[in-house]
């Protein structure tokens, strides 16, 4: 493939982009406040990532974070089924005054994620979170078959929740949150033929699909370290089938598409690159060419495109496209760990 031009990398557009991001999100946010927690994450983790996480103040990103745990009020709640992660945002986390609400105070598996992940970003020392009544109600969002609830009132279960589980049991370096075994034959089980993973047992495979697979496997202690002795694990993943499902993903512009017949979305640079330089198969692409696509997707505003072409950058896209090319070592980006999704200096 080979890249098609030389291109800059636009490090202070993308700084001043992120800066903004994390002080105030445009009015088209609006809808998505309920992930406000996982927005933040996008904007703290991407400045981090540029080296420039003194634009914004940590204790009040902290003060705010915390502010977000849902707490039991005594000790004989921990079992009454309730989740005491962190709400995702203000109307998850207070009740309607104007209609009965049952959602309210409800945290997320993905919303806690996000928390923690911005807290070990910032240095807090997360040892300072109550996990005891973390880590004790989330295991009641283990569900018979491995999978996980996102919250106690109920909704989909899919690998998502179980790389959020994986990810909250790491970061806290406490696995009593979940039974690692159980969550292993559902990934297991959300294996395809083709060698990706689906959302679900039995469905099409999918870029972040298989990346909550893979990492979470990984976080578990369930995947090896380098590509050679990943494929001698008889007992684990079809490692061949998964590495050449992997790299088929690679189209023609140089990025990567999540399933077949898709076009190259900036945001699978990471969600497949992440699951190939966790099975230590990343030097098997075409690194010149996903550079030339990346920033072939920055905006001149600042950020990155979801597609080529697009006109505007959003928070999303803009994080994972960093997170990609730190994996490809551009100059000017911090390393990263890649089954957190965090830097690898906070850990």
């Amino acid at each position: 493939m080979g890249e098609p031009e030389l291109l800059e990398f636009a490090r202070e557009r993308h700084v001043l982009f992120l800066e903004v991001m994390a002080s105030e999100l445009p009015g088209n946010y609006a809808p998505q406040e309920v992930n406000h927690l996982t927005l933040a994450y996008f904007a703290v983790a991407g400045l981090s990532l540029l080296r420039e996480l003194d634009r914004v103040n940590k204790d009040q990103i902290a003060k705010w974070i915390l502010s977000f745990q849902v707490h039991p009020e005594t000790d004989n709640e921990f079992d009454n089924g309730h989740f005491y992660g962190f709400c995702g945002s203000r109307t998850t986390q207070f009740p309607s005054t104007s209609v009965k609400d049952p959602c309210y105070s409800v945290s997320h598996l993905a919303s806690t994620y996000s928390a923690l992940a911005i807290l070990k970003i910032i240095g807090y020392d997360v040892a300072n979170i109550d996990s005891k009544a973390l880590l004790s109600s989330m295991k009641n969002l283990q569900q018979p078959d491995g999978s996980f609830m996102p919250t106690h009132i109920g909704a989909e279960t899919d690998l998502r929740f179980v790389y959020c589980a994986a990810a909250i049991c790491s970061m806290l370096k406490d696995w009593t949150g979940m039974d690692k075994e159980k969550a292993k034959q559902y990934i297991l089980n959300c294996q395809s033929y083709d060698g990706g993973f689906g959302l679900v047992p039995g469905s099409e495979s999918h870029g972040g699909g298989t990346f909550c697979a893979v990492a979470a496997l990984c976080l578990m202690g369930f995947i090896q370290v380098d590509l050679a002795s990943n494929l001698q694990e008889s007992a684990s993943i079809d490692i061949c089938l998964l590495l050449e499902w992997c790299v088929q993903r690679q189209e023609e512009d140089g990025g990567f598409q999540g399933r077949r017949n898709k076009l190259s979305d900036t945001c699978y640079a990471f969600w497949i690159g992440g699951v190939l330089k966790i099975i230590g198969a990343y030097h098997f692409i075409d690194h010149g060419a996903l550079r030339g696509f990346l920033l072939s997707c920055q905006s001149p505003y600042g950020g990155f495109t979801k597609l080529l072409y697009d006109q505007y950058p959003d928070i999303h896209h803009s994080y994972y496209g960093l997170a990609a090319l730190s994996l490809l070592e551009e100059d000017g980006l911090e390393p990263l760990c890649v089954e957190l999704g965090i830097v690898s200096a906070v850990l």
